[in-house]
């Protein structure tokens, strides 16, 4: 059995090729010693950022057309999954969103990957500032329609503010208690001082580097290196204590 890991966000610029990219890190970790390899698939229709990884073999593939999803291209991600001996990390754009998770819940597509003996765990992404009620708002709509064979997992980003409303954090607002059943992980990304920590991790994810090659980059300077361990261990953690992935 694999987990199949989608990432849908109806909001842009929210972290999801983030996640995308820390997700499938982790996984690679965790499986090391085995024989699983990952499938890694890129559907952003505007922003590849998940498929700019070059030591990440991730696989683009178009699956909008005419703001409508390319079956075809659909039956092709079906297949690969069909075919996964490990897990599958699918990164999904903001423009797609939509159609996509229209698609999947008129598909049955949680049934299909259930039937194929996988898990369907779709990742969305809560963050502060001004995208806040609008990342509300996507969650609460899969949480609705993808109910079922489907495990949520939500992350909480604060890079754009801290992810409350008057006062309340998300496990108190009514979109948490109204939805908590479906939701299987909460995953806090920490809030990094952007002087030091957050302008590391940035500047890494610019040059579209996994943690082990900023690590081990000679370039870099010691205690920019040692920031990113920091960083890399302290999410690797919080991702250990989500045991449903």
């Amino acid at each position: 059995m694999a987990n199949i890991h989608i990432i849908l966000q109806g909001k842009g610029g929210v972290g999801k090729s983030l996640i995308a990219s820390l997700l499938t890190q982790y996984l690679n970790k965790k499986h090391q010693n085995t024989q699983q390899p990952l499938t890694l698939i890129d559907t952003d229709p505007i922003n590849k950022t998940f498929s700019r990884y070059e030591n990440l073999p991730v696989r683009s593939l178009d699956i909008l057309e005419n703001e409508e999803i390319n079956q075809r291209k659909f039956d092709e991600i079906i297949e690969l999954i069909a075919q996964a001996k490990g897990d599958a990390v699918i990164d999904n754009g903001a423009s797609s969103f939509i159609a996509l998770s229209t698609y999947i819940k008129e598909m049955g597509i949680p049934d299909i990957i259930k039937s194929l003996g996988h898990d369907l765990i779709i990742h969305t992404v809560i963050t502060g500032g001004q995208a806040l009620n609008d990342t509300l708002v996507g969650f609460a709509q899969m949480a609705h329609h993808l109910s079922g064979n489907t495990k949520f997992v939500v992350w909480l980003n604060p890079f754009w503010g801290e992810v409350k409303a008057e006062g309340k954090t998300f496990e108190q607002m009514n979109v948490y208690k109204a939805n908590k059943q479906a939701i299987t992980a909460l995953i806090q990304i920490p809030e990094l001082k952007q002087e030091t920590f957050g302008h590391d991790l940035s500047t890494m994810l610019n040059e579209n580097l996994t943690f082990e090659e900023a690590i081990n980059d000679p370039g870099k300077t010691i205690m920019t290196r040692q920031r990113l361990k920091i960083i890399q261990d302290d999410l690797f953690k919080r991702l250990d204590t989500a045991v449903v992935i």
